[in-house]
């Protein structure tokens, strides 16, 4: 890659990095980032526990994205959100679907009585096992599927060193599951795997790695130009630059009769 070329694509990536970003929506990366099938459907799981007389929450809910896709029943669903920008979004979006949005910065101390809910759904945010117990009803069904503390590891340590990755490495199934029962839960189904997520141009990866903050702690074009350059040439010799993502489900109900 001569000079020229570099500063171009600084240029480029630098574009790409200062985008704004809202809700939990990568549609911008259709076509440019591409994740491996995971051997389970979350979707199809939670909607075979959903019907209209259940009362469901949807934990870390994001932009409402994926929690209005599931058309959910409308004056018994509720939505948790931590990030601000996250919850005033979904303050304007969720109440016109009957769902009511609660913001959340404490996952021990949660705004919900107790055996509230039949069903809490959960996709990649943080949660208290003991809270999620308080607050199921007796029979009730949590549906969790996490990032484990592996996720996108190697490509962080690549780009930023040790430093990067703030989640901790021995977050996994065996840590959730652990938990979920020690609460008192039962946990009836749980799996582990590694999917690979591949990138189409280093401008898709700048963007991700940019919003995925806590994975790629410190990150920015100009502090990680060279490597950048590096995964540039990769990508002009083979196509791609891949990573190696982590995820884990798991599947645990009160006991009692509901």
């Amino acid at each position: 890659m001569n000079t020229m070329n570099r500063e171009a694509w600084r240029s480029i990536w630098k574009a790409e990095e200062a985008k704004t970003f809202q809700g939990w929506d990568f549609s911008y990366l259709e076509r440019r980032m591409e994740e491996q099938e995971l051997p389970w459907d979350y979707r199809a799981m939670v909607q075979n526990e959903m019907d209209g007389g259940k009362v469901m929450l949807d934990m870390g809910t994001g932009g409402g994205e994926f929690l209005l896709s599931l058309s959910p029943p409308p004056g018994n669903t509720y939505a948790t959100e931590a990030f601000l920008p996250n919850y005033e979004l979904c303050r304007e979006k969720l109440p016109p679907h009957g769902i009511e949005v609660k913001l959340v910065e404490d996952d021990d101390t949660l705004p919900f009585a107790d055996g509230m809910f039949d069903l809490i759904i959960n996709r990649h945010e943080t949660f208290s096992a003991d809270e999620v117990n308080r607050i199921l009803k007796p029979g009730g069904v949590f549906i969790t599927q996490q990032v484990g503390g592996r996720n996108n590891r190697e490509l962080s340590r690549f780009l930023l060193g040790e430093a990067g990755m703030v989640t901790a490495v021995d977050f996994a199934l065996a840590h959730a599951a652990n938990a979920l029962a020690k609460a008192g839960l039962s946990v009836e189904e749980q799996q582990e795997f590694f999917p690979e997520l591949r990138f189409r141009d280093i401008g898709a990866l700048v963007y991700f790695a940019k919003i995925i903050e806590w994975e790629f702690a410190g990150f920015s074009v100009d502090r990680c130009f060279e490597k950048l350059c590096g995964l540039q040439e990769k990508v002009e010799q083979t196509g791609l630059v891949s990573s190696r993502e982590h995820r884990f489900l798991a599947i645990a109900r009160k006991g009692g009769k509901r």
